[in-house]
């Protein structure tokens, strides 16, 4: 391309962008990058990696030198519900569809370390994954699954400790020793005290967690992968791209450090490190994400002088976006998903996982599992795309947006180091926020239509759709495990189960040994998830979070917008005449620690003219009745992600009535199937909001509804 052709190519665009300046066409991205309609080979003059070959370093074009033309990605769907013989059901009926790994989702009791007898966890049991309580859980989710031939990635995090004693012990009751296991325990706490929310115990003992199963997969496990840390909840948490990217492998050093710490050489550890990250919307920022990621941990790996190219390797299992997925007009989901994928595989993952299109409402059906397990096996088998190794390489567009993002992250992993990695800054609060406030500005941007939302906020249907929901009996599964554990606790030795309890409370206590070695001892004698983690809890305490949250932002978002202004004028008149401002209680019921649609709710609300207090994670609904009778609130908002609702709103209504507080208003959000509406209301729940409800149209029906009453 010479200038005379550039120069022509300017005219043409001007002519037909009719007197408009050509650059009315750039966009930026919430990453601050710079989008141009035209890339050409001048912009890669300062693009670094583009000699670079697949499996050789940087890895900018994929760890494998053959990549999907060798061996196509693996089809890992993440699965897990209600009790284990269940899962395993479901497990074996996928691995005879096509899915070449398994993936578990773990319940949200056993991910904070609470067996499913315990007072706390009422609601939550076999709703957003697999109650496991004992090794005979785990046994028979793994019933008839060989495990020496299957690889299992576990996606656990707080409860991390007991939930591998009783996956080896299961594996080596089953006749698989543990050497042979292959897989992938998420074992990433930092990104939970950011994001996600089930931790157990504070940062530090939950570093040294991280450190022992490090320490003892690299020696007794071989093939298991020690660590998946995981940008995916920090994306679906708000994050931008550059953010995702960023704190992930942030995250990712510290571990590497805490490893190191612990006396182990890198090479012995660092090749069984694995990533996760999610696949949103933006097609070629999220193939250049995945590119960026190589990149930069080889970068950072460099710093500890690694002797194999095999420990500067970013492996990656990849999930599309749960944020995406939209309850009106559901099956756009599926082109949602489908365009995600593809994205991920074009990006060179290693493992993928599709999300079903109904799960923006609920667990997903066997029918909508099919389809995302489909969506993968259509990609690798019909669209040609395995056939050639890398092939979006030298796009000028692509390798441009890689160097960019590359960028972008590194400038915040300096900012992290400069606080003394991502522990501190963790401990400072400063990811947590940054995400907080890029989800707040990414919600506000969809309410004003500045980011289109295909049948949500624009080309809305005109009827809506009936889709089935898997409905979870919390009830009868929560009485299932309560029997079980019964039967284990009557039948096993009490005495030498005590004593491996005791063997590891000391180790957490000396800090001499190794946690993972002494719970599989607990756990061979049949130890519970509950009595192990309670164990470690002794010693090392219950993590509390504080609660903050940020303002000013949707303020700046709607400046001199009439609907904006005019919510804020109802709220001034409500507290003219009331002589206070409406007041409202953003809550979590049960275990469910996903915040990032509360936190929204509660930025938005206070910058709108409400008081806005937040309540606690993981209350009880007596708790959170208590709280709003003692601060005298107008309005409890309910957020529910997990499930739960049906069985802890009901409680919170009735506490209320018991305390005084029936006069308060009551109101849920979130993924709350339609056809749970009439129940909640039923209730006496005033309100519900579903998936993709415009903010500002939530609080002007609370204005409603308060001034109304």
């Amino acid at each position: 391309m010479n200038k005379d052709s550039l120069s022509k190519w300017k005219s043409l665009a001007s002519d037909e962008l009719k007197g408009k300046p050509l650059e009315s066409l750039n966009w930026v991205s919430s990453e601050n990058i710079m989008i141009k309609p035209l890339y050409t080979k001048k912009d890669l003059e300062t693009v670094s990696h583009l000699d670079e070959l697949p499996g050789l370093a940087n890895f900018s074009r994929g760890p494998r030198a053959t990549m999907y033309a060798g061996r196509p990605w693996t089809i890992r769907q993440y699965a897990g519900f209600s009790t284990a013989e269940e899962s395993n059901a479901f497990y074996k009926k996928n691995l005879g569809s096509g899915q070449k790994g398994i993936s578990v989702a773990f319940d949200l009791p056993t991910h904070r370390g609470y067996d499913s007898d315990h007072p706390r966890v009422l609601g939550d049991v076999g709703k957003a994954g697999v109650a496991i309580d004992s090794v005979e859980d785990m046994a028979i989710l793994f019933n008839g699954i060989p495990l020496d031939q299957m690889s299992v990635s576990m996606t656990m995090n707080g409860a991390v400790i007991p939930i591998m004693a009783n996956f080896i012990v299961a594996a080596e009751e089953q006749g698989v020793s543990k050497s042979k296991l292959t897989g992938t325990i998420q074992n990433d706490i930092l990104k939970e005290f950011m994001v996600r929310n089930t931790y157990i115990y504070p940062p530090e003992p939950s570093m040294r967690i991280v450190s022992d199963i490090i320490e003892y997969t690299s020696r007794e496990m071989p093939k298991f992968n020690s660590i998946s840390i995981s940008g995916y909840h920090m994306h679906e948490a708000g994050a931008n791209l550059a953010q995702e990217l960023a704190f992930t492998l942030a995250d990712g050093k510290e571990y590497v450090r805490a490893a190191l710490s612990k006396g182990l050489d890198i090479d012995s550890f660092a090749g069984r490190l694995s990533f996760f990250f999610a696949i949103g919307m933006n097609f070629f920022m999220e193939v250049a994400k995945l590119r960026a990621a190589r990149l930069l941990w080889a970068r950072i790996m460099a710093e500890f002088n690694p002797t194999r190219e095999s420990s500067s390797l970013l492996r990656v299992h990849c999930q599309t976006s749960g944020v995406s997925l939209q309850e009106e007009d559901p099956y756009n989901n599926i082109v949602r998903t489908s365009y995600e994928a593809l994205a991920g595989a074009l990006g060179g993952t290693q493992s993928l996982h599709t999300n079903a299109f109904d799960e923006a409402m609920g667990l997903p059906t066997e029918f909508s599992s099919r389809i995302a397990r489909n969506t993968q096996l259509i990609m690798q088998e019909e669209l040609g795309i395995t056939k050639v190794i890398d092939p979006l390489a030298g796009s000028y567009y692509v390798e441009t947006l890689t160097e960019q993002l590359a960028e972008k992250a590194w400038e915040i992993i300096q900012e992290i180091e400069d606080l003394g990695g991502m522990t501190e800054a963790v401990a400072s609060g400063l990811p947590k926020s940054r995400i907080e406030e890029s989800a707040a500005r990414k919600q506000a941007a969809i309410d004003q239509g500045k980011e289109v939302i295909v049948g949500v906020n624009k080309f809305k249907p005109n009827q809506k759709e009936d889709v089935e929901i898997l409905d979870v009996d919390n009830v009868t599964v929560r009485r299932t495990q309560i029997d079980r554990l019964r039967h284990i606790k009557a039948t096993r030795d009490n005495d030498l189960c005590m004593k491996k309890l005791n063997d590891l409370e000391i180790t957490c206590k000396t800090g001499e040994g190794n946690l993972l070695e002494q719970a599989i001892d607990a756990a061979k004698a049949r130890a519970t998830v509950g009595e192990i983690s309670y164990t470690m809890e002794k010693v090392f305490g219950r993590y509390k979070a504080d609660t903050k949250t940020l303002s000013g932002v949707y303020q700046e978002a709607y400046e001199k917008d009439d609907s904006f202004l005019k919510i804020q004028e109802k709220a001034n008149l409500f507290a003219d005449k009331e002589g206070r401002r409406p007041r409202i209680l953003v809550i979590k019921l049960g275990q469910d620690g996903h915040d990032r649609g509360a936190k929204v709710i509660a930025t938005a609300f206070a910058d709108m003219g409400f008081d806005v207090d937040v309540g606690p994670l993981f209350q009880t609904p007596e708790e959170a009745a208590q709280d709003a009778v003692d601060n005298d609130v107008h309005i409890i908002g309910v957020s529910s992600q997990a499930a739960g609702h049906k069985t802890l709103v009901p409680v919170l209504i009735e506490k209320l009535k018991i305390l005084g507080g029936e006069e308060t208003i009551v109101v849920c959000g979130g993924v709350i199937p339609k056809g749970d509406y009439q129940f909640l209301m039923d209730l006496g729940v005033k309100a519900v909001f579903g998936p993709g409800t415009n903010v500002l149209d939530a609080a002007n029906n609370l204005l409603d509804i308060l001034m109304n009453k």
